[in-house]
């Protein structure tokens, strides 16, 4: 459960004696907590809701690397203030806005895989098929993924409202919490039209990132912590979010360049993706992007023949991993995340926030940019 206001000392408030994990075990506690009340109310509707509370509870508590609510929680702590288990509630609740676009951005693929396990969409197709449901298995799998996402949406606007804080004290953070979620849902749909329009731009990729990824992963998050750390001293506020701003954007889109990277060349076994997963759906990743623009003629009618193809096989999406590679691609990337991290740091040590918790930042940043999921 979360830590009650009188364990979390002035050394804890400052981020002396917090380490990333006590704060995902906080973030954790808050987000079960939250759950099983609200589960426990939508069974109670009917037992067809069930598998709903089930495959949602799942969904986000088995696995997740609590990224934005993490970066929520330093960037409260950032102020000096301290940290009390309202204000981890509060902020867990980005956890949710997450949730939401990860089914629902599985339902746009067609994914049938999520960290190791069957997407939601699949689960209930699944559903139909063993209960001999009438209609059609996939679009009724669809549906009620569409309504989880939604579900989880509404949730996390609920469990800001329930936390504890007054709400006199939520206004600035809800104001942030509302522009995150309408950039997140710009970002997706510029991500689907992109992908539409078939472009090999790296300009309008890196603008798909800074939208889909890097705000809402990385720089809402910690504005959402310092808005609601200092609801009551918005100039401080603004010039600490600016800071921010400089820290994660860069970060934000360095983040979005290592997940483009799995996307290509990650491990099933870490990424619970099947390879290459990107290469089937064609994204019009930044990746893809500069190997189409460096590519020699053989490796460009590779891409062109092969990139968006739903059934490629483990010996083509080797063909390509080879070709963008050769291409000069990846390590272009490669150097892209390194220049990026390099000035998101630059940013982090000359902002004026309490240090114990710029450290913690920056080992945030060391994970975002060198994970291997």
């Amino acid at each position: 459960m979360p830590v009650p206001n009188d364990l979390l000392s002035a050394g804890e408030a400052s981020g002396k004696n917090w380490n990333i994990a006590q704060l995902q075990s906080e973030i954790d506690s808050a987000l079960t907590s939250f759950l099983a009340s609200n589960c426990d109310a939508i069974k109670a509707i009917g037992s067809e809701l069930e598998p709903v509370a089930q495959s949602l509870t799942a969904f986000t508590l088995d696995s997740g690397k609590r990224f934005r609510p993490l970066l929520a929680n330093l960037g409260y702590l950032a102020t000096g203030k301290t940290l009390a288990s309202n204000a981890i509630a509060t902020l867990s609740s980005l956890e949710l806005v997450h949730v939401c676009a990860l089914i629902h951005d599985d339902v746009m693929d067609q994914s049938d895989s999520r960290r190791g396990a069957p997407t939601i969409h699949r689960i209930f197709e699944a559903i139909h098929r063993d209960e001999k449901l009438q209609g059609s298995a996939a679009l009724y799998g669809e549906a009620s993924a569409i309504l989880l996402g939604d579900l989880a949406l509404v949730w996390a606007a609920k469990m800001s409202h329930t936390s504890g804080i007054d709400v006199s004290e939520l206004g600035p953070f809800h104001a942030i919490f509302d522009e995150m979620q309408s950039e997140l849902m710009a970002g997706q749909f510029l991500d689907i039209h992109e992908q539409a329009l078939g472009t090999q731009s790296v300009e309008r990729s890196l603008k798909v990132a800074r939208y889909k990824s890097a705000k809402y992963s990385i720089e809402r998050p910690l504005h959402a912590g310092v808005a609601l750390a200092l609801h009551d001293d918005l100039p401080r506020a603004t010039e600490l979010s600016a800071h921010f701003s400089a820290f994660g954007l860069p970060l934000g889109e360095a983040f979005q360049l290592r997940d483009d990277v799995l996307g290509v060349y990650g491990e099933s076994e870490a990424t619970g993706k099947p390879v290459g997963d990107d290469l089937r759906e064609g994204k019009r990743t930044v990746l893809i992007a500069l190997a189409h623009k460096y590519a020699n003629p053989a490796q460009k009618e590779l891409l062109d023949s092969l990139v968006g193809n739903p059934d490629l096989n483990s010996h083509q999406i080797e063909q390509l991993q080879h070709a963008i590679d050769d291409s000069g691609a990846l390590q272009e990337v490669e150097n892209l995340i390194a220049r990026m991290t390099e000035e998101s740091l630059s940013a982090l040590h000359s902002a004026p926030i309490e240090r114990s918790a710029a450290k913690l930042l920056e080992q945030m940043a060391i994970r975002a940019t060198q994970r291997k999921s």
